[in-house]
């Protein structure tokens, strides 16, 4: 904003302004801004702020040459505007020019109008109505400064009580007041900042017949395995589609082109003679029996994310009902999705432009519909090949009516759809954390998620359905318990798909992330109770996680040095509390890997060099460090310290 006072540089803002930040009700959001004018007179910068219940104010703290910054602490979900107004401030002014005066040895004459000045600014603020309480104590100190049997350096004393002080900053003359541009943050509920996900198949929860055969699973299979999942810590259980499967070109087993006549097929081949996306497969239930399972898992604490993806079998209802939905080919035919060499014919994608109205209005009653069934989350699928405008209108249309909804965008596209996605509207977005291996890697990319978080949450997957990532193949069992520490210690919101505890890392085909086996297109009952399993640490991450408030927030992320790039460190800082938790991870699977790790203290708020405790979660001991401390990492007792900084 050009004005008396120019005030630029304004954080958060999104695009130029186009799209509204985000932050979730309670989360510590940094605002900034460089504010300056012409001279050398003192200026300052007030943050104004307005929620969907009230607002405030709040003086900007100087960062830097002509920096400022302030933090607000939104306390309702809903859109938040704020603007940062830039003044000339005449008392900081005043105080510089007393000071450097009295300092060169200036005489009563020579001050006489600089105690007038100071005076007046003093009445100023005494005068005005709203200021009563501090009347007296402001109207003394001017009387103080025009005082002349006292000596200049007893007058200005005199003025500059700390009580004078406190009431000048807190009740400033604001000169020259320049009202900055008016900004949008969009709050949603914690939830869309933290969490841990675990996706798991309904279909699959059946277990086996006497003779070995998997037996199809119901939504009641599925509810006794939430108190699984419940017990290791999990927020979110992420449901695949739960609807009818088509049957005209179901694929068969790894993804077969014939289906035999006992293949289920995929999940994300839609619809079928039962119904399409607002109806259950009927070998898993009725809609009541989903409803008791989303009831069950909230007795858990558990929330039920549905995929929503926007694509149908070849006898979906929709295909004749509304031909014009769909891309027809030169022959008349209906196109089938592809992704060449990749070819999906047991799906159809939709035509977007057609007839928009119509299919807007679906869409967004199938939303309602699973709203009215207990759902506020959806996992989006491959939302990068829909029209980003579609997005735009169906999440604010969703929001508009139901601010708690969140969506995950499951695009894992090139950084323009990535974060283009984000500013849209999309509450979370899987990342490119599944190919980040490498220590500079990992480092550039937690990076990218502090420098972002205006605009982008990520939710770091370790594994999907679609993806077994070349980090845990032939890793063995370390190399599965790494890649779940780093996602649930990068990021505040993390997931694991099933079969991961189970170290599943049976590939389809050298060379590729396919699964053998894949449970998109069979049953794969799993026998946890007896199972190796990776589940004792999982539950061990979640439960540090929800203990330390600094795991539960993106923004306070710094990366350290280690002289060994098997290595990496980090340290995560909560504004709120101002706890740290440091996280040292071992990247070698396989080799005990030891170094040194040199912490900038300042990042957490201790001196350099300065003596420290910390606690370690994982060992549960207590280390004396101090600053440049020794570390080693044996990945088969322990692949991280998890260190929680032992404050005074």
């Amino acid at each position: 904003m050009v004005g008396r006072v120019v005030v630029e540089g304004v954080r958060p803002v999104v695009a130029g302004g186009a799209f509204p930040g985000r932050a979730v009700v309670g989360e510590h959001v940094p605002i900034s801004a460089t504010v300056w004018q012409e001279g050398h007179e003192a200026v300052a910068a007030t943050v104004v702020w307005q929620g969907p219940y009230g607002g405030g104010r709040a003086r900007m703290t100087p960062d830097g040459e002509d920096g400022f910054v302030a933090t607000i602490v939104p306390d309702a979900v809903g859109r938040w505007t704020f603007r940062v107004d830039g003044w000339r401030d005449p008392w900081a002014t005043w105080r510089h020019k007393m000071t450097a005066n009295l300092a060169a040895g200036l005489h009563a004459p020579q001050l006489r109008n600089d105690f007038a000045d100071g005076a007046h600014l003093l009445e100023r603020v005494a005068y005005r109505p709203d200021r009563r309480a501090e009347r007296d104590l402001l109207l003394a100190a001017a009387d103080a400064l025009r005082d002349a049997d006292r000596t200049p350096r007893e007058r200005f004393a005199a003025a500059m009580t700390d009580e004078v002080e406190r009431a000048m900053r807190e009740f400033p003359v604001r000169d020259r007041l320049t009202k900055g541009s008016t900004w949008q943050i969009w709050v949603d509920r914690p939830r869309a900042l933290f969490g841990s996900w675990y996706e798991m198949f309904p279909r699959s929860t059946g277990g086996r017949a006497p003779s070995g055969k998997p037996v199809h699973g119901t939504f009641a299979t599925a509810r006794k395995d939430l108190d699984r999942i419940a017990d290791m810590g999990f927020d979110v259980v992420y449901l695949p589609p739960i609807h009818p499967i088509g049957r005209v070109n179901r694929k068969g087993r790894d993804n077969r082109i014939v289906a035999g006549p006992e293949d289920v097929g995929s999940p994300w081949a839609i619809g079928a003679r039962e119904g399409g996306h607002d109806a259950v497969h009927p070998d898993l239930g009725a809609i009541d029996d989903f409803d008791r399972f989303v009831a069950r898992a909230a007795e858990l604490g558990l929330e039920v994310a549905l995929d929503f993806a926007l694509q149908c079998a070849p006898d979906h209802p929709w295909v004749s009902a509304h031909p014009e939905w769909f891309h027809t080919r030169s022959d008349g035919s209906i196109a089938y999705a592809e992704n060449p060499p990749k070819r999906y014919e047991d799906i159809y994608p939709l035509d977007f432009d057609s007839d928009a109205r119509g299919l807007r209005g679906e869409v967004l009653r199938v939303v309602e519909h699973w709203i009215d069934h207990g759902v506020r989350i959806f996992r989006v699928d491959n939302p990068h090949t829909k029209p980003p405008a579609f997005w735009h209108w169906l999440i604010w249309a969703v929001k508009r009516d139901h601010p708690d909804v969140l969506f995950l965008a499951e695009a894992f596209a090139n950084p323009t759809k990535l974060y283009g996605l984000a500013r849209l509207g999309f509450t979370q977005s899987y990342t490119y954390f599944t190919w980040r291996d490498t220590k500079a890697e990992l480092t550039e990319f937690g990076e990218q998620l502090v420098e972002r978080a205006d605009e982008m949450r990520g939710n770091l997957f370790v594994n999907t359905p679609d993806i077994l990532p070349k980090s845990v193949q032939d890793n063995g069992e370390a190399g599965f318990a790494i890649r779940a520490t780093l996602a649930a210690t990068l990021s505040p919101t993390w997931g694991v798909y099933s079969g991961f505890e189970l170290y599943e890392d049976r590939v389809l085909r050298p060379g590729t992330e396919e699964y053998a086996a894949s449970e998109k297109y069979e049953l794969r009952p799993r026998d946890y109770a007896t199972a190796h399993s990776l589940a004792p640490w999982v539950t061990r991450l979640n439960q540090i996680r929800h203990a330390h408030p600094a795991l539960r927030q993106q923004r306070g992320l710094v990366f350290h040095k280690t002289d060994n790039e098997s290595l990496i460190a980090y340290s995560r800082t909560d504004p709120g509390t101002g706890q740290t938790v440091l996280c040292v991870v071992t990247l070698d699977p396989w080799v005990m890997q030891e170094g040194t790790v040199q912490w900038d203290q300042t990042a957490f708020g201790l001196a350099e060099g300065a003596l420290f405790a910390v606690h370690d979660q994982v060992s549960d001991e207590l280390y004396g460090w101090h600053g440049d401390d020794y570390v080693k990492l044996d990945p088969r007792r322990a692949v991280a310290h998890i260190a929680v900084v032992v404050r005074p």
